[in-house]
């Protein structure tokens, strides 16, 4: 964020006049100089000889307020995290009453931030009176010189006291777009120390993005070549995958599953077995490390990221909604989809009682990130927003996990029918959720330890039967502590 607004307002407001100002001031001083070579160009040639040593300062300041400036520009952006951590973990920060120490740690950044900027600014600052002082001395040299010539014993031919006066007035007006460069200079340092950062962003590769061959078949995301897209059946394969993040252990090793179209599956296990990495590298937000993830028979790198995102259905364990209305947020999921269909998604897993009860129901106000939403009616609107989009293969993520008994049922019965012939992959913690699943695979360590239907699972007591048996005593434990 820092480099998309501070850093691009910096660059904007120098270049914009700073390079204006800069040509005009070489154009003066290039002007005045052959005035001064046609007036007496043994003079003119003191101006010359000190250009090269202002020259050599200009390159030396400028390597140091550059270094400046690129440090307090990275602590910049530092402080923008710590204000976004701030805003975001205000109830965080009051409930475990942690003020003072993020006090303490947004002093010190800040600090840092003043210490980078003030040695850039010094340099800054130091720059232009040495300029200032060569200009005065180069113009002392053409006082005495000249002097020397009007009294006829100087190095020059005889001159006039007049051409003299004339002499020192360019020489002064040469120096001043000179000290108008430096003043220049300093700012184009700051400027390059943001442009920097800012292509830097702008050159950022995506880790996962489609080859030439595969852009030249089916389009980008700016340019999709949607004629030549194929249908998609919903076939799920994992062969052989390996996946692992950069220098950490192995997620996944040698991970293999057959998921046929129209299979619900469900993903259970222990946190860090493995159940979120699998929906990501479905979803390809990663990619695995080795072996081959197939849909409808065919490695899904051989198809663009578009034409995968545009027939997955991904339905978040937080939702995120965006500032905008009920029926906006909804019909993110297709686009060109009428009012009546957003209302018909909406009624389909029983978002629209809530939605009819609100002032001005579908053109209702969410407010910024769904703020004026409970967490549970901010997932039926995410639900419903998948469900407009009509996937293929559909990702429920702890979908429920937010929601209360009532609210779940009215999902559940939803997605009893309108995941009938998708693929579906389900991952939930509360297995009462994932029953009717037509197959469960329970994971541990990255790795299948039984698969299978609730009863099959069920019938061989096993690592899911112990699970579903401790997590059903607990509920049932719990609806007794209510009734008493």
């Amino acid at each position: 964020m820092a480099r998309m607004t501070s850093d691009s307002r910096k660059l904007a407001n120098i270049i914009s006049w700073g390079l204006v100002d800069f040509l005009w001031s070489a154009m003066i001083m290039l002007v005045i100089l052959i005035i001064m070579f046609a007036m007496n160009w043994q003079l003119a040639l003191i101006v010359t000889v000190a250009i090269p040593f202002m020259a050599v300062i200009a390159i030396y300041f400028r390597r140091k307020i550059l270094l400046g400036y690129r440090e307090s520009r990275k602590i910049n952006s530092q402080v923008t995290a710590s204000y976004n951590e701030s805003f975001m973990g205000a109830k965080t920060t009051k409930s475990l009453a942690i003020e003072s120490e993020n006090s303490r740690e947004f002093k010190e950044k800040t600090y840092g931030l003043r210490r980078a900027s003030m040695k850039a600014v010094l340099f800054s600052a130091v720059f232009s009176p040495i300029m200032l002082m060569i200009s005065y001395i180069v113009i002392g040299v053409i006082s005495y010189e000249g002097g020397r010539s009007v009294l006829g014993v100087g190095l020059t031919a005889v001159i006039s006291v007049g051409t003299l006066y004339a002499f020192i007035e360019y020489a002064i007006r040469f120096f001043e777009p000179i000290m108008q460069i430096a003043r220049i200079l300093a700012q184009f340092q700051q400027a390059q120390a943001s442009a920097e950062r800012v292509v830097q962003l702008i050159e950022t590769k995506p880790e996962i993005h489609d080859t030439d061959e595969v852009i030249a078949a089916y389009g980008d995301l700016l340019a999709p070549k949607k004629e030549n897209w194929e249908p998609i059946v919903g076939d799920v394969t994992f062969k052989d995958v390996t996946f692992q993040y950069v220098d950490n252990e192995v997620i996944l090793e040698n991970f293999n599953l057959t998921v046929k179209a129209g299979t619900s599956v469900a993903l259970v296990g222990h946190t860090g077995s493995g159940k979120t990495t699998i929906i990501n590298l479905l979803s390809r937000f990663y990619e695995p490390t080795k072996g081959e993830i197939l849909i409808d028979n065919k490695n899904y790198k051989a198809r663009s990221l578009h034409w995968l995102h545009k027939r997955l259905g991904y339905v978040l364990q937080t939702p995120h909604l965006f500032s905008g209305t009920v029926m906006e947020n909804i019909r993110y999921g297709n686009l060109d989809a009428t009012d009546e269909q957003v209302i018909s998604a909406a009624k389909a897993i029983g978002a629209d009682d809530f939605i009819k009860e609100m002032e001005h129901q579908y053109q209702s106000e969410v407010g910024e990130g769904g703020n004026k939403l409970s967490i549970g009616q901010k997932q039926l609107i995410s639900f419903a927003r998948a469900i407009l989009a009509d996937p293929r293969i559909l990702i429920l993520d702890e979908a429920t996990s937010s929601i209360d008994s009532e609210s779940e049922k009215v999902i559940q019965d939803a997605t009893d029918t309108l995941l009938k012939d998708r693929t579906s992959f389900i991952v939930a913690h509360r297995l009462s959720t994932i029953v009717k699943s037509d197959l469960i695979v329970y994971l541990s360590n990255g790795k299948i330890v039984e698969q299978g239907s609730h009863k099959e699972l069920l019938a061989k007591r096993g690592a899911y039967f112990e699970l579903y048996k401790r997590q059903f005593l607990t509920e049932r434990e719990e609806k007794l502590a209510d009734v008493i």
